[in-house]
């Protein structure tokens, strides 16, 4: 999901410059001469406008650089969505529904990207680029970008979840971090250091992105079959990994150590939580770092606060059941009534270039797509924990990749909120009975 991130310091040098930058380079420079002559109505340089969600800037800078490197055969001009995904969204459609032009790139939340693939509001992407733009980049993203088996948008960023851990507690509950734990581990060893476990409980999406983690880890999906034809899509929550994770998801919320206001928690609040003298453990997005040593930085933070997280993989739902942590981040899709698709998919390039990913990475604390960025000695050095988010990556799976997402992320919101009323008897079914109404027309949402 798309989340602000907190600013870091540091430089990008050298060591990011791989064969993906190289590539993009190449592309651009078999272009040139082609494209030079390109004009936007009527003559001159051709302007790409590119919708971004708010960041620290990063989008911006790099919209900058790309401009630079493409020599006056075009420039990027930047505007930037609102913060929270479902409003951009929202308002993306509406520009799109009414055929606007203007809308060269776009920075997509990758769960509205089968929505806006099936509604026709995407450019194809070129059989070249699709090749140069998947290699070396992590499945999930990958998953991501992907519907009906065509790559859709570019990967750019890839985030997901991790088990965030006090070295501390852990070490006073003998729990083992270098294995893989379970939900039922971390709650047990709460229980025993009198510590909390942080988790999203709060109505929105990201409630959804936690249900879908225990499903997906307990070896299920919210969608078992998928239709474009939404009467026969068939919801997979009361599957036994639906009851599962619906076990799960009341036994935490009803566990005792949660902390205060569990059911309006979100992931900025489980951060400042496990800030605080009583944290235990949390899962939630990498931005948690840097958010941490900004703090440090300003001085309301102390130091050693941060020097006693831990991380590790998402927790398991059950021992011998890998987990499959949330996927989340920001794909580029180019629109479909663009005048200058072809400058715009030579900019995602430029945009998804090794380089870029790894400055951003660094300076807007959002994890590459691109594997390749994980070694980079820069980015390693700001982020610790590189090899995990890469792993964690690796295993992570996308929100339902469904035209009607909105109707499916709607309803489970409403049917599983607040977690600690989840009845794994009934829930999984109501929810089922409201969305299907909803897919078919029968009720509103």
């Amino acid at each position: 999901m798309t989340v602000l991130s907190t600013r870091f310091a540091g430089r990008i040098g050298e060591a990011g410059r791989t064969r993906r930058r190289l590539a993009g380079a190449v592309a651009a420079a078999v272009l040139a001469s082609s494209l030079a002559a390109c004009g936007s109505g009527g003559g001159g340089t051709p302007t790409l406008n590119w919708y971004t969600n708010p960041d620290s800037g990063g989008q911006a800078e790099i919209a900058s650089k790309c401009t630079d490197a493409a020599q006056g055969r075009y420039k990027i001009a930047v505007s930037q969505l609102p913060r929270d995904s479902p409003s951009q969204r929202e308002q993306l459609v509406r520009r799109l529904a009414a055929g606007d032009d203007s809308i060269d790139l776009m920075s997509l939340d990758p769960p509205y990207i089968p929505e806006f693939a099936q509604a026709g509001f995407l450019a194809p992407v070129p059989e070249d680029v699709a090749g140069r733009v998947s290699e070396g980049v992590v499945q999930s993203a990958i998953d991501g970008a992907t519907w009906n088996g065509q790559l859709v948008t570019i990967p750019f960023w890839a985030n997901t979840q991790l088990l965030w851990y006090r070295k501390s507690v852990v070490d006073a509950a003998g729990l083992d971090m270098t294995q893989p734990v379970t939900w039922d581990q971390i709650v047990q060893a709460a229980k025993q250091t009198g510590k909390t476990v942080s988790a999203q409980g709060t109505r929105s999406e990201s409630l959804t992105v936690w249900l879908n983690a225990l499903i997906e880890s307990a070896g299920g999906s919210i969608i078992a079959k998928n239709s474009t034809d939404p009467d026969k899509i068939e919801l997979g929550l009361t599957s036994d990994a639906g009851v599962r994770a619906a076990q799960v998801m009341r036994d935490v919320a009803r566990s005792g150590v949660t902390g205060p206001a569990f059911s309006t928690a979100n992931e900025d609040a489980n951060a400042t939580q496990f800030e605080g003298p009583n944290a235990g453990f949390m899962v939630n997005w990498p931005f948690v770092w840097g958010r941490a040593l900004s703090a440090v930085d300003d001085g309301t933070l102390d130091a050693s606060v941060p020097q006693d997280y831990g991380w590790a993989l998402y927790p398991r739902v059950d021992a011998d059941t890998p987990s499959a942590p949330p996927y989340g981040g920001i794909n580029l899709g180019v629109g479909a009534f663009s005048q200058h698709p072809d400058l715009a998919y030579q900019a995602t390039e430029c945009i998804t270039s090794d380089e870029n990913q790894a400055y951003y990475m660094i300076t807007n604390g959002n994890p590459a797509a691109s594997t390749a960025v994980y070694d980079d000695p820069d980015v390693t050095k700001v982020f610790p924990m590189a090899p995990v988010i890469r792993e964690s990556l690796e295993a992570a799976k996308p929100r339902p990749q469904t035209a009607y997402y909105s109707e499916v992320s709607g309803g489970i919101q409403r049917e599983y909120h607040p977690p600690e009323s989840v009845d794994p008897k009934t829930t999984p079914q109501s929810a089922t009975d409201l969305i299907t109404s909803v897919l078919r027309g029968d009720q509103l949402l």
